[in-house]
C-alpha cells in the first residue's frame, strides 16, 4: 500500500495522545495497587485501542468504482441536492457507531475545489436532520473527468471533533485518508445523478473495500 495513502496504518495518529494518557493512568493506578480503578482504566484503554484502529485496505480494481469513505451502515440512498453546488445529486449516507473504523478516505480521485466547515448541533447522526443541523465539514472534489462530488463529515451525538486535512488545491487519490471523526458520526456522499448505485439502506460497508457506486 502507498505510504501517502496510509501514513500510519493499524493505529490512527489522532488516537496516540489518548492511548498514551490512558496507558500511563493504568500503569500508575496499578503501581498504587488500586485494582478496581486499574481495571476500569485498562478497559478504557482497550476501547480506545479498538476505536482508533486504522487498518490498510485494498482498493477495488474497477477504475469506475466509488469506494465507501468509512466503515458503517448505509442509512440513506436518495435523490438530493448537493448543498455545496446546488445541483441535483444522489445522496448516500453511511452511519458509524463507536465500534467502526472512523478515519475517512476519499471515495474517488480528484482535486479539492472547496472545503466548507459549518458549526452546528450534535444530534444523533442517524437522524435525517443531522445532515443539515449538525456540525459538519464538506469537501468538494472535481474528478479528472470533470465530475463534481461532495463528501461531508457529520458530527454525531457523541462525536465532538471533526478533523479534516484536505485543503483547496490538494489532489486526493481514491482511498486516500483525509480526515477523522472522534466517537460516532456519519458521512454523506453526494454523487452525480447518473451514477450506478451499488448499495442499499441497511447494508454494512467497509471503508475503501466496498464499492458504493460506479461512475
Amino acid at each position: 500500500m502507498q505510504s501517502r495513502i496510509y501514513p500510519h496504518p493499524i493505529i490512527a495518529r489522532e488516537g496516540w495522545p489518548i492511548l498514551g494518557a490512558l496507558l500511563a493512568v493504568t500503569v500508575v493506578l496499578w503501581a498504587l495497587d488500586f485494582e478496581f480503578l486499574t481495571f476500569i482504566a485498562f478497559v478504557a484503554f482497550l476501547f480506545a485501542l479498538q476505536f482508533f484502529r486504522d487498518p490498510a485496505r485494498e482498493l477495488p480494481e474497477d477504475p469506475r468504482a466509488v469506494v465507501s469513505p468509512v466503515d458503517g451502515r448505509v442509512c440513506k440512498v436518495e435523490p438530493a441536492v448537493n448543498p455545496e453546488t446546488g445541483e441535483d445529486a444522489v445522496k448516500i449516507s453511511i452511519f458509524m457507531n463507536v465500534f467502526n473504523v472512523h478515519s475517512q478516505k476519499a471515495p474517488l480521485a480528484g482535486v479539492v475545489e472547496k472545503v466548507t466547515y459549518t458549526p452546528g448541533l450534535f444530534l444523533n447522526a442517524d437522524l435525517d436532520k443531522a445532515s443539515t443541523e449538525n456540525e459538519r465539514n464538506a469537501v468538494t472534489v472535481r474528478t479528472d473527468e470533470g465530475r463534481v462530488v461532495t463528501f461531508i463529515q457529520v458530527a454525531g451525538l457523541v462525536a465532538r471533533r471533526i478533523i479534516c486535512y484536505a485543503k483547496v488545491g490538494d489532489r486526493l487519490e481514491r482511498g486516500e485518508r483525509y480526515g477523522f471523526i472522534r466517537f460516532g458520526s456519519r458521512v454523506d456522499v453526494y454523487l452525480p445523478t447518473d451514477v450506478e448505485v451499488k448499495v442499499s439502506i441497511g447494508e454494512k460497508v467497509t471503508g475503501v473495500m466496498t464499492t458504493i457506486a460506479r461512475m
